[in-house]
């Protein structure tokens, strides 16, 4: 998909991909990778993360930051129970394109390649960057699965970390989905700030 790109005349593609979009806690977030017609080789095992092991995708996402310019944003879960999740979407790419441009990428001249079938993030923007949205993108597109990877490492960190803080749910294990052991520790303690209260049900069937 890049390869084509650059033949039609693209200088700079960025590949973004977001991960826990429907995880109940924590936050939201969307990983960049800004690839150039000159980066040919891509790195050996380069997957979607849903595809790798987590002992892969720890090894992969070091070497992914030396082949590429990367960054992640987040949107937390008071920002998602404020915004919604899809304007969530938007503010944590954002984030992370603004670390790009920080970094010196000229991220105004890009394609950027967004996995799914839906533009998310030009309404996030003040100006707008032409946008390619592509189901399934992680599958088949390189910088969109190198942005799905750093993106799904940093966040797994972050869950385990909180899971030291907060060991009833069991976020070390199921990075804040709705698994049986976290179904239950909300039932029985209820929920932390980490937790989206907009998306977390009561035992009374209401949210918070």
């Amino acid at each position: 998909m890049e390869s084509s790109l650059f033949a039609g005349g693209a200088t700079l593609i960025i590949g973004i991909d977001e991960v826990g979009r429907g995880a109940m806690a924590g936050p939201v977030m969307v990983g960049v990778c800004a690839i150039t017609a000159s980066l040919t080789d891509f790195p050996a095992g380069l997957r979607d993360s849903k595809m790798l092991s987590a002992p892969k995708r720890e090894k992969l996402a070091p070497i992914l930051l030396v082949w590429a310019p990367t960054a992640v944003g987040a949107a937390s879960a008071a920002e998602i129970d404020e915004f919604g999740i899809t304007a969530c979407l938007g503010l944590a790419a954002k984030r992370a394109l603004i670390a790009l441009h920080s970094a010196g990428i000229p991220v105004g001249d890009s394609t950027v390649l967004l996995d799914g079938a839906h533009d998310w993030l030009n309404p996030a923007l003040t100006s707008k960057l032409r946008v390619i949205t592509r189901v399934k993108a992680d599958q088949d597109c390189a910088s969109v699965a190198a942005a799905s990877v750093v993106a799904k490492v940093e966040r797994d960190a972050l869950m385990v970390q909180l899971d030291a803080a907060h060991p009833h749910y069991g976020w070390a294990s199921n990075k804040g989905y709705g698994a049986a052991i976290h179904m239950e520790a909300i039932r029985t303690i209820g929920v932390t700030d980490h937790h989206r209260k907009t998306w977390v049900k009561t035992p009374t069937g209401r949210t918070e």
